[in-house]
């Protein structure tokens, strides 16, 4: 392949528009979903996008902005699960099920009823990328540089209310107050990223880099920074691939960082099998730094 032919698709606005959300909603994933795979709730990604679904239907049916209507939804349902988990003898990964799973089909059902709320619904429900304009890109910009500022400003509380809730309440820091932070940004995230990758694949834009950093470092701060590069570049090559091998966006950049994944898989896997002494990040569970 020629340079001509690889450079082609620069040409166009929307492959331009596309590639700089993919690649900030890559990074904003990857960099949300640390938190969210080391507390054990890798499963959050996928039952919030089913959820903010449900609001794009609600918003629709009584008439209120769309991405706004899911937005508030969205945080409220994220509010509410780790209410249920916090109060309740219920796993976090039940109380996604059964909050998110509903607000989901009661999405479909008024859609059902009512109709589609419109174009946008349907893009939040499938992603389209290629449809984005230069709006859609500040939005997503937006949304990262917030989430970058909230993880900078409260990196000591977000890491002690992570890895030791009874050190963080002990210390000052109010892990309800940060657990409904998190949620906060990563209802944002959900929503502004869900134009790219829709409800049915957002939650491996947000688990996969953050699984494929844990294998690579010991330290929380590298595995911050892994994370969103690794997320980073499996949007900027998905989008790359997608145009030459004429295949979706959405699942193009998932193949993409789950080839991330399989390489650090073995590249961590090689020394073991090859019977090298030594173990790699993956053999502790030992972080915080």
């Amino acid at each position: 392949m020629t340079w001509d032919e690889l450079t082609r698709p620069f040409q166009f606005e929307f492959f331009r528009n596309g590639l700089l959300v993919a690649t900030i909603a890559g990074a904003l994933c990857g960099l949300i979903g640390v938190y969210v795979v080391l507390r054990g709730m890798s499963y959050i990604g996928h039952g919030l996008s089913h959820a903010i679904f449900g609001g794009f239907a609600a918003s629709g049916l009584v008439g209120v902005n769309l991405f706004l209507g899911a937005g508030v939804w969205g945080l409220a349902s994220a509010l509410m699960v780790t209410t249920v988990t916090r109060k309740r003898a219920i796993g976090s990964d039940a109380a996604i099920g059964v909050i998110t799973t509903a607000s989901f089909a009661l999405g479909l059902a008024l859609i059902q009823l009512y109709g589609s709320p419109g174009r946008n619904a349907d893009a939040a429900l499938f992603g389209n990328v290629l449809g984005v304009a230069t709006d859609d890109v500040w939005i997503v910009l937006g949304v990262a540089v917030f989430a970058a500022a909230v993880v900078f400003l409260r990196y000591r509380a977000l890491l002690y209310a992570t890895f030791d809730p009874e050190v963080a309440d002990a210390t000052g820091h109010r892990t309800g107050r940060i657990d409904a932070l998190l949620m906060l940004v990563l209802a944002a995230s959900i929503l502004a990223t869900m134009r790219v990758m829709g409800v049915t694949l957002i939650a491996a834009a947000v688990v996969v880099p953050a699984a494929t950093a844990r294998m690579l470092t010991h330290s929380f701060a590298r595995m911050l920074a892994l994370s969103t590069a690794i997320g980073a570049a499996s949007g900027f090559v998905g989008m790359n691939l997608s145009y030459h091998l004429d295949v979706a966006s959405g699942p193009t950049i998932v193949l993409t960082g789950s080839a991330f994944f399989a390489l650090a898989f073995l590249a961590t896997s090689l020394p073991r099998l090859t019977g090298v002494s030594g173990r790699g990040p993956s053999g502790t569970a030992t972080l915080p730094r």
